[in-house]
């Protein structure tokens, strides 16, 4: 790995590692990732879709793809697109659900840190990530870094993130009530800085049909990140943050409590007559061309 950690950071970061690949065959028999549920494409916000643009034969590179079901829908509309993945387990999952798709994409095998060694130079006119990818990351500084050398002059840098304050108030699975009756309590940090939340269970977030458990490296450790903290790294790494790209909103990709209310497929949000707060966030930034 290029980037120097300390033993117990590189100790986390293996965990993690160890702990995706043990997901990947729970994910992959869970109703969360089922495309004949909720198509590729529909993952995204209609909004993402907005800022986007058009892709077709545009270079597109998703970092911590995990099984690559997101990844399918950028070459569904057109784009030669890789995913890069630190789980070797997630990524065999991932070609066999692009071939089903019918689509081509490219799956590279790395820790995103090595991500410009692993690609050899190359970049890309979108580099995209998020969906629960930067509270796996232990310095958001170092990250902004290499996805700066990953973006083409003149190319985007796109960000679909839980919010910080949703991670504040617990994760799913985490053992916190999922009834909206209860109501919110904040659970963990968030701000960054305070090292990681560490957790041990054989629960995930995408449970599987048959509910099978995650085996054997059950061990997981998250960092908070807070906005400002993304975006001034991403501002420290030579990226121009777009405020017409930056925005926050209240629905999120998956029911996080019973009672949600679908929005659009794959899509929910709290209910009218609670508190109101932010779920996800997006951010563009450019690379100066």
């Amino acid at each position: 790995m290029s980037r120097r950690l300390d033993r117990a950071t590189a100790d986390f970061v293996a965990d993690n590692k160890r702990n995706w690949d043990a997901r990947a065959p729970v994910h992959r028999d869970s109703d969360h990732y089922d495309l004949t549920a909720v198509p590729a494409q529909a993952r995204f916000h209609p909004r993402e879709w907005e800022q986007l643009g058009s892709l077709a034969g545009l270079s597109v590179l998703h970092l911590q793809c995990h099984n690559g079901v997101e990844t399918i829908a950028f070459a569904e509309r057109g784009a030669k697109v890789t995913g890069l993945d630190f789980s070797p387990a997630s990524l065999a999952v991932a070609r066999e659900v692009a071939a089903g798709a019918g689509v081509r994409a490219r799956f590279v095998e790395a820790d995103v840190h090595d991500a410009v060694e692993a690609l050899t130079g190359e970049t890309f006119d979108v580099v995209y990530t998020g969906r629960g990818s930067l509270m796996y990351l232990p310095d958001v500084r170092a990250w902004a870094e290499v996805l700066a050398r990953l973006v083409r002059p003149g190319g985007l840098f796109y960000l679909m993130e839980y919010h910080p304050l949703l991670c504040a108030v617990g994760l799913a699975g985490s053992g916190a009530s999922r009834s909206l009756t209860e109501p919110l309590e904040l659970r963990y940090d968030y701000l960054g800085g305070g090292g990681p939340a560490s957790f041990d269970t054989p629960l995930t977030y995408a449970p599987s049909r048959s509910g099978r458990p995650v085996e054997g490296a059950t061990v997981s450790h998250l960092w908070a990140h807070s906005v400002v903290e993304v975006i001034g790294a991403l501002h420290a790494a030579g990226l121009t943050v777009d405020p017409d790209m930056l925005w926050e909103t209240d629905w999120i990709n998956e029911p996080r409590w019973d009672g949600m209310v679908p929005m659009t497929p794959g899509w929910w949000r709290r209910p009218d007559g609670g508190v109101r707060i932010p779920l996800m966030y997006a951010l563009g930034a450019r690379r100066p061309g």
